[in-house]
C-alpha cells in the first residue's frame, strides 16, 4: 500500500507488513537503484528520523527507510511500556536479539514487494543501518539471500555486549547471563564472523562509520571489525572512517522526527552517499565528494 503523495515527495506505506518511508530520486525520468535504510534503537528511531539524519543527499537512487519490529507502527500491545518491559526482563533475549533477527529476515520479501510497486532499476540493493539497524544489515549480509551491492553502517552494534555494558553504566542494572543469552551474543558478534560477512562472490563492499564521540560503540570496535574483514577484502571494497563530531545518538529525543542537521550527521551522510555512488551499480550518481 502506498499513501497519497506527489512523486517528488516522500511516500509512506507498508510492504510485506513492514512500514516504510520512500524518497524518490530528484530525476524520476531515469532508472535509479534502491538503497534500504534501517534505523536504530536510539535516535534516529523511526523511518522519518532516519531519512532526516541520513538522506544520502545528492545520490541518484530510490531511498527506502524501514521501520524496525516493535517500533513505531509495529509497537506491541501495551505500546512503549511493553517494549520497556521486554528490555527490563531480558534485553538480549526478549528485545535486541528478536528485533535484529526479524529486521534482517524480512528484508528479502519486503524488497521484492517494493520492486513490484516502485520503478526502481534492476540490480542488487544498497543497504545501510545505524546502531541496531547496522547490526541487522550485517546479519543480512552474513546470512540473508537478498542481493546486496554495497553496505554502509554507522555506529553499528558489532557486539551486543557493548550495549549491555552501556546499559549497566547508565541504569545501574547488571545483566544476568544465561546459556541462551551467551549464544545470542556470540551469534551477533560480527567481528568473529568475518568469514561469513565476506563469503559472497564478488565481495560486497562495506563501509564502517564510527563516531568519535560515541561512548557505546567506540571507534576501536569498528576498527576491530575492519581488521577482521581485511584479510578477505580488496582495499577498495572495505573502509573504516571515524567522524570526530559524531555521537552514538544522531538526533534529539524522542527520535521520531528529523532533527536539525549536525556536522557529524552531514559528514556521515556524505560518506555513505559517496560509498553508494562508487559501489551501488548502474544508474547511481552522486554530486557529493568527501
Amino acid at each position: 500500500m502506498v499513501a497519497d503523495s506527489t512523486l517528488a515527495d516522500p511516500l509512506t506505506g507498508t510492504a510485506a507488513g513492514v512500514p516504510y518511508l520512500a524518497v524518490p530520486p530528484v530525476d524520476t525520468s531515469r532508472p535509479a537503484p534502491m538503497v534500504i535504510g534501517l534505523h536504530a534503537f536510539e535516535p534516529p528511531r523511526s523511518e522519518a528520523a532516519m531519512a532526516g539524519a541520513l538522506p544520502l543527499f545528492g545520490l541518484h537512487a530510490w531511498k527506502f527507510y524501514f521501520g524496525l519490529p516493535l517500533f513505531g507502527h509495529r509497537l506491541p500491545q501495551g505500546g512503549v511500556p511493553e517494549v520497556n518491559r521486554l528490555g527490563q526482563t531480558d534485553y538480549l533475549i526478549q528485545l535486541y536479539g528478536p528485533v535484529v533477527e526479524q529486521a534482517a529476515a524480512e528484508l528479502d520479501r519486503t524488497v521484492a514487494e517494493l520492486r513490484n510497486t516502485f520503478p526502481v532499476a534492476d540490480g542488487p540493493a544498497g543497504l545501510m543501518g545505524v546502531g541496531a539497524g547496522g547490526a541487522a544489515a550485517l546479519l543480512a549480509l552474513a546470512e540473508g539471500d537478498l542481493p546486496i551491492s554495497a553496505v554502509g553502517v554507522v555506529n553499528p552494534v558489532i557486539d551486543p555486549t557493548q550495549v549491555l555494558a552501556a546499559r549497566a553504566r547508565r541504569l545501574g542494572v547488571t545483566y544476568h547471563w544465561s546459556e541462551k543469552s551467551r549464544e545470542i551474543a556470540t551469534w551477533l558478534d560480527f567481528a568473529d564472523r568475518a568469514d561469513e560477512l565476506s563469503a559472497r562472490t564478488p565481495r560486497t563492499p562495506l563501509l564502517i562509520v564510527n563516531g568519535g564521540h560515541d561512548e557505546i560503540i567506540r571507534p576501536s570496535h569498528g576498527r576491530l571489525l575492519h581488521d577482521a574483514l581485511a584479510a578477505y577484502h580488496l582495499p577498495h571494497t572495505l573502509r573504516h572512517i571515524v567522524i570526530p563530531d559524531l555521537a552514538h545518538t544522531m538526533g534529539p529525543e524522542p527520535g521520531l522526527e528529523p532533527g536539525p542537521p549536525t556536522p557529524g550527521n552531514v559528514l556521515a551522510d556524505r560518506a555513505l552517499a559517496e560509498w553508494f555512488h562508487l559501489h551501488l551499480g548502474t544508474g547511481a550518481e552522486a554530486t557529493v565528494r568527501l
